[in-house]
């Protein structure tokens, strides 16, 4: 997803530019199957060339689809690594680069890859903004048993 869809998408839930970078950064933490970002690794050009080498170790370019790489290599760690990498053009998934590829949301990115605190601050305002949205009730949402398929 290109930053125009995503900051639709934030939008539409009440959220801002500044929400979009700093919850992203939520990729600090965790992994993704390598159908979530093959296409990148084998076929966009602003990716690091040994970042895109290195992950396609664990992800050829058919089959192993449900394959983990972590999102950055600190995947257990809640830090700033995960902006550092966008910097040096190493972001896993598309909508990851998205946010640093001579866009609006550069600035926002390098300053959360060197202020840690500023990250926490802007993260933890976040959480909360996003966290007042009001659930779907009733008929017109659904608590999903796994949350990648619809019940």
């Amino acid at each position: 997803m290109d930053l125009p869809a995503l900051k639709t998408n934030f939008q539409n839930a009440g959220l801002d530019e500044k929400d979009l970078v700093a919850l992203s950064g939520g990729h600090a933490i965790g992994f993704s199957q390598c159908n979530h970002f093959k296409n990148r690794i084998y076929n966009e050009s602003n990716i690091d060339p040994v970042f895109a080498r290195n992950r396609r170790l664990t992800c050829p370019s058919s089959g192993g689809d449900t394959r983990l790489a972590p999102f950055d290599p600190t995947a257990v760690k809640f830090d700033t690594l995960y902006f550092k990498n966008l910097v040096k053009r190493r972001g896993l998934l598309h909508s990851d680069q998205a946010l640093f590829n001579g866009v609006s949301t550069d600035a926002l990115v390098k300053k959360y890859s060197t202020h840690a605190g500023a990250f926490a601050a802007d993260f933890g305002k976040s959480m909360i903004k996003m966290g007042r949205n009001k659930p779907l009730e009733g008929n017109s949402g659904q608590i999903r048993v796994n949350c990648r398929r619809i019940n």
